[in-house]
């Protein structure tokens, strides 16, 4: 098992990962997937981390970081699609992802991690809590463009 940022190989199976976190990623196409990626390498700010077992993606986060006015111009990072597959899950994975993508962020001089998830994923959320992070100090909103 090896934690480390994800690359184009490993799309495929961070795509079939994803079904996991939203059984609506189950219509992302690989060659969809692939475009994007090319978007995404060309952003040296946005980072995908997984955890990889026999070329399996059975982990992952993805991050940015984000430069910022405020704050002595410290930077903040943020955390998103967090999932383990369920096989894999209660082993430390999630918490290795998301430890690597903090890591960065110190690294980049970042003031604070921002990390959202769904508001259903209440599991997700006492594990969030227990790594470190508040659901109490931020209130998100947002607006649904599709």
């Amino acid at each position: 098992m090896e934690i480390r940022n994800l690359t184009k190989e490993d799309l495929a199976s961070l795509v079939k990962l994803y079904i996991q976190l939203d059984e609506n990623n189950a219509n992302i196409s690989l060659e969809k997937a692939r475009n994007v990626w090319d978007e995404i390498e060309a952003n040296k700010n946005i980072q995908y981390i997984g955890a990889v077992d026999n070329g399996k993606v059975v982990s992952t986060c993805y991050f940015t970081i984000i430069p910022n006015l405020t704050k002595g111009s410290r930077s903040i990072c943020f955390i998103e699609n967090v999932v383990t597959d369920k096989d894999y899950r209660k082993q430390g994975l999630g918490k290795k992802v998301i430890q690597k993508a903090i890591d960065v962020a110190k690294a980049n001089n970042c003031y604070k991690v921002i990390l959202q998830s769904g508001v259903q994923r209440t599991e997700a959320h006492t594990f969030y809590e227990h790594i470190g992070f508040s659901g109490s100090t931020k209130k998100a909103f947002e607006m649904r463009l599709d």
